[in-house]
């Protein structure tokens, strides 16, 4: 892998673009997982490489700016313990200029709560793979509009199951279907 990323870099071909590759052979994992194809394994196999892939641009695709654009906290929700995701984003996020405090998995409504109140971030970002824990993030959603620290933060989502109408549902901010377009989002977020 290593060496055609390499190959890749040589030839002046984007980091962005060689992102986008990976983006899509995740999707075609995750497809094939979906359809029996794949087994759980080859799943985790390519987001590992996945991962390791966006280690690797990391130098290539860093920020030139001095400061952060933003500071985002970000999270897998309560009863999910997926992280690959996360750290995708959280890894185009830093390499587009955000500061980054990562929450881990499992991520409690209070711990994001918590972190908003300390850290003072721009955005709250939350992950999720699990149907089951997607009602976390409606929760989380709801007590910071219970507290009013939604006046000071956007919200973005995503993961696997979640979708633009789910995430206007929960009254999140933003949305993004993958790390490419959660860095779009958190940069529309920015903007409003």
């Amino acid at each position: 892998m290593k060496t055609r990323v390499e190959m890749a870099l040589a030839q002046n071909i984007p980091p962005f673009k060689i992102i986008q590759s990976m983006r899509e052979g995740l999707s075609k994992a995750g497809r094939k997982y979906e359809e029996g194809e794949y087994f759980l394994s080859e799943l985790i196999m390519s987001g590992i490489m996945a991962q390791e892939l966006s280690k690797m641009l990391k130098p290539y695709i860093q920020s030139s700016r001095n400061q952060f654009l933003g500071k985002v906290i970000i999270g897998t929700v309560k009863g999910d313990l997926h992280d690959i995701g996360k750290n995708l984003v959280s890894t185009m996020l830093s390499s587009a200029g955000f500061e980054i405090i990562d929450l881990g998995v499992d991520v409690s409504t209070e711990k994001f709560i918590g972190a908003v109140e300390k850290e003072n971030p721009d955005i709250v970002a939350m992950s999720c793979l699990l149907t089951i824990a997607m009602d976390e993030m409606k929760g989380t959603i709801d007590v910071l509009k219970q507290t009013g620290l939604e006046k000071k933060v956007k919200v973005l989502v995503g993961g696997r199951p979640i979708t633009l109408d789910f995430a206007r549902e929960i009254g999140a901010d933003g949305y993004g279907s993958d790390a490419i377009e959660a860095v779009s989002a958190a940069m529309d977020a920015l903007r409003k």
